[in-house]
């Protein structure tokens, strides 16, 4: 196991610096620089404008650019964000924080709800319960994520229940540590709510599915046949073959996660990472797009990487 995963962890290396180098590649096919948009103000000479492009480097081709981006990097230098004029590696740092909260929590109630309900669904077949779960279900699929973010903070705002966005209120600093801990539950509760009830829908369908033909396999009808108790039956027997499917995809959900948290984050105004790339982007700031980049991209190599020891742990037969 531990040879496996230092193997795994040794060919992440190759893998970062191939994404990084075509996303760095795809980033300087886009027109223009952060520099350019300067242009514009008149009180910035172009005098001004090419010695600061020559003092970060970017009058050099664009594969001179990577390679001394990429030996800064291995000394955690990320470079400098020209939009918010600090070091790229501390802004990261935190907004990759409040992402990493944001997906793992909603993992977590998203597994723990949609295994339970798959498995009540299947084993229910075709009664109100199963009715009322796939209703809910079809519910959570059909409905965008930014719409559904919409209404919980328009409900928000009318009831005055919970904040409409940030982290935390203005007064954080002056509360108590239960307080200030109350109080960022309550902000993160509708950026996590979108993305539980978005990712719980399909994820309980799939269990469902699974769960379904696992138990018309022939050995759950020789272990009916025994007179195991249905109970044994379902969740000693059915259920860990059933799961086996869902940890495959346990880092593809992590990246769906990433992905959808960029636009709850943007509409929920949750300081993330997916709404710093977005406002990088959109500003043409090079070193905080890739910084960006290179925290998504080992977020989702790590959660590949959980997926796959998890596999081994539930399923015996792959570590033969």
């Amino acid at each position: 196991m531990f040879a496996y995963i230092r193997r795994r962890i040794i060919h992440m290396i190759p893998l970062l610096i191939g994404i990084t180098f075509f996303s760095f590649l795809i980033i300087q096919m886009a027109p223009g620089d952060f520099f350019d948009q300067l242009k514009l103000n008149p009180q910035i000479s172009r005098v001004t404008l090419e010695k600061m492009r020559q003092e970060f480097g970017l009058d050099k081709p664009w594969v001179v650019q990577y390679f001394h981006w990429l030996k800064n990097i291995l000394k955690l230098d990320f470079g400098y964000s020209f939009t918010y004029h600090v070091p790229v590696f501390d802004l990261v740092k935190e907004r990759a924080w409040n992402t990493f909260v944001l997906a793992f929590l909603s993992m977590i109630f998203i597994w723990l709800l949609a295994i339970p309900m798959g498995v009540v669904s299947a084993v229910k077949k075709n009664t109100i319960s199963d009715k009322l779960l796939s209703i809910l279900a079809f519910l959570g699929m059909s409905i965008p994520s930014f719409f559904l973010a919409f209404i919980f903070i328009f409900i928000a705002a009318k009831t005055g229940w919970l904040p409409i966005g940030g982290v935390v209120s203005l007064d954080h600093d002056n509360l108590s540590v239960f307080g200030k801990t109350i109080d960022y539950l309550r902000h993160i509760i509708i950026p996590i709510s979108v993305l539980v009830v978005g990712g719980l829908a399909g994820l309980m369908r799939l269990m469902r599915a699974n769960m379904l033909e696992v138990l018309r396999s022939q050995y759950i009808t020789t272990a009916r046949a025994k007179g195991l108790p249905e109970y044994l039956v379902v969740y000693k027997h059915a259920l860990r073959n059933a799961i086996n499917p869902l940890v495959t995809i346990f880092g593809y959900e992590i990246s769906g996660l990433l992905s959808g948290a960029a636009l709850i984050e943007t509409v929920t105004s949750w300081p993330g990472l997916g709404r710093l790339m977005l406002d990088a982007v959109f500003s043409q700031d090079l070193y905080l797009v890739m910084g960006s980049l290179v925290m998504s991209a080992v977020l989702l190599l790590i959660g590949n990487l959980i997926a796959d020891i998890l596999l081994l742990i539930v399923d015996p037969r792959i570590r033969q």
